[in-house]
C-alpha cells in the first residue's frame, strides 16, 4: 500500500512538473523525495519483503529521476540567485540519493559489493564534504525543524559505509564506517536535541507573522 501510494504521488507530482511554469528560486532538492527517496526506500522495503524483482523496477525508477532532478537542481544553484536561510537545510537533502540509493542498490544484489555500489558511495562521500564545507553558509538560518533534512542522507551514509563491509569490503571501509557511524550518532544526536528544545520553549513550529495571517 505504502509502495503504491508513492508511485501515485510521485506520478501525479511529476506530471505537475512536465507542464512546466515553475520558477526557478522553488526549485530545491525537495524535489528528489516523491519519485528518487520514494523509489529507493520502495526497492529495499521490496527486497526486504522478499520482492526483489519489483525493487529493482522501483529501484530504475528512483535512479532515473535522480539523474534527471540532479541536472536541475544543481543548474539552479550554480546560476540563480543564492538559497533563502530558510530554505538552505533543504540542501540536505542533495546528500540522500546517492547514500539511499546504494543501499537500494545492496538490497537487490548479492556477494562482494561491485563498482556500482562503491561508484554511488564515492558521490555521496562527495555531497558530504560539500556540505561540511558549506556548514558555516548553512548554520546562517538558526536552528529549525528544516535541519531534519539531513538525517535521511547521513543515516544512509553510515549505513551503506556499514553494509559494504557486511558484504566484504575491507581495509580504508571498515574505519571509514565507524568514523561515519559515531558522525552520524553525533550529527542525529544534535538535531534531536535541538527538536526537543525548540519544542519545550514553543517554537517548534513558527507561528505566521500578521502579514501571513492576512492572506
Amino acid at each position: 500500500m505504502g509502495a503504491i501510494g508513492q508511485l501515485s504521488f510521485g506520478v501525479y507530482r511529476s506530471g505537475q512538473l512536465w507542464m512546466g511554469g515553475r520558477k526557478p528560486e522553488t526549485i530545491t532538492p525537495i524535489l528528489y523525495l516523491p519519485t528518487v527517496a520514494g523509489g529507493f526506500v520502495s526497492t529495499i522495503v521490496a527486497s526486504a519483503l522478499g520482492y526483489r524483482e519489483w525493487g529493482a523496477l522501483f529501484f530504475g525508477a528512483g535512479l532515473f529521476s535522480w539523474l534527471a532532478l540532479e541536472s536541475i537542481i544543481i543548474h539552479r544553484l550554480y546560476l540563480f540567485e543564492e538559497l533563502p536561510k530558510p530554505l538552505r537545510p533543504t540542501l540536505g537533502i542533495q546528500l540522500a540519493p546517492p547514500v539511499v540509493g546504494c543501499v537500494a542498490y545492496l538490497s537487490i544484489t548479492s556477494g562482494q559489493p561491485d563498482a556500482f555500489a562503491q561508484i554511488l558511495f564515492g558521490y555521496g562521500l562527495l555531497q558530504a564534504l560539500i556540505l561540511l564545507r558549506l556548514l558555516p553558509w548553512l548554520f546562517q538560518q538558526p536552528f529549525a525543524a528544516s535541519y531534519w533534512a539531513f538525517t535521511l542522507g547521513v543515516a544512509a551514509l553510515s549505513l551503506s559505509s556499514l553494509r559494504l563491509v557486511e558484504r566484504g569490503m575491507t581495509g580504508v571501509m571498515e574505519k571509514l564506517a565507524i568514523l561515519l557511524f559515531v558522525g552520524t550518532n553525533i550529527a542525529i544526536g544534535s538535531i534531536a536535541l535541538g527538536t526537543v528544545r525548540l519544542l519545550l520553549r514553543g517554537k517548534l513550529i513558527p507561528l505566521p507573522t500578521t502579514g501571513d495571517r492576512s492572506k
